[in-house]
């Protein structure tokens, strides 16, 4: 390996890596205890647990996928509901793949990119890579994503042993730390008044969609609408400037 090669993916990779095992990894990762404990609820193996976090690598989802076994659900119906439970990660790819595009990337890498799209892994993404150079991004990307799934393993693991012996009020607050985490990092991350008046919107109207749409669809809407506005707030700011 020429040390070109060297400095753009195993460099990039390690630091993303250790980055992430700073903080982010074991908040996503504790948060995710409450599945291993879940799957063995329903009477699946451990590998089964472990396997849905590195396969499906979204909480909720996993979680849907546990419980709705447990209700006797249809396959059909499950994955089905998975589906647009996880119609939220669109949009999030679509805004974070420009970040990591390279000149002569194939379609193949692109998959493999978006399949490591969370809600951490694109909040933190989005407010590190802009700071790094185009060509280590997608090496310090996976670096990142890599630890943030060993973490998550490791917790669906142990979570799936400790069932019964943390108290449930604990196992429910583990399952807040990743949107406080997630919300703290979006404001950490503010770069002028459109991210803070979609960020603004989307929390205030996120209990008014809750209430007029519902059916999972709420954060969506509210995401759309608070965003909608915040965009068309900044293009207005910046229309004079263009103007002159």
């Amino acid at each position: 390996m020429s040390q070109a090669t060297r400095n753009q993916w195993l460099r990039p990779w390690a630091r993303g890596f250790r980055d992430a095992l700073m903080l982010p990894a074991w908040v996503v990762g504790l948060s995710l205890m409450g599945v291993g404990s879940l799957a063995r609820d329903v009477g699946y193996p451990v590998e089964a647990a472990v396997l849905s976090t590195i396969l499906v690598w979204a909480g909720p989802s996993q979680v849907l996928f546990f419980a709705s076994i447990a209700a006797g659900a249809a396959w059909s119906a499950i994955a089905l509901a998975i589906g647009f439970a996880s119609l939220r990660f669109l949009p999030m790819t679509v805004a974070l793949l420009p970040l990591l595009r390279r000149p002569g990337q194939g379609v193949a890498q692109q998959m493999l990119l978006a399949h490591f799209v969370a809600v951490t892994a694109w909040v933190e993404a989005l407010r590190r890579l802009p700071h790094i150079p185009p060509e280590q991004r997608v090496g310090y990307f996976l670096g990142f994503a890599n630890a943030l799934i060993l973490a998550s393993s490791l917790c669906t693991y142990a979570g799936f042993h400790l069932a019964g012996v943390v108290p449930a009020p604990v196992a429910a607050g583990l399952l807040c730390l990743t949107p406080i985490f997630f919300l703290c990092s979006m404001t950490s991350g503010i770069r002028g008044l459109g991210d803070m008046i979609a960020i603004g919107l989307g929390l205030g109207l996120a209990p008014v969609a809750s209430w007029a749409v519902g059916g999972g669809f709420d954060l969506i809407a509210s995401g759309v609408i608070g965003g909608s506005i915040a965009f068309l707030v900044q293009r207005w700011r910046k229309a004079p400037k263009a103007g002159g």
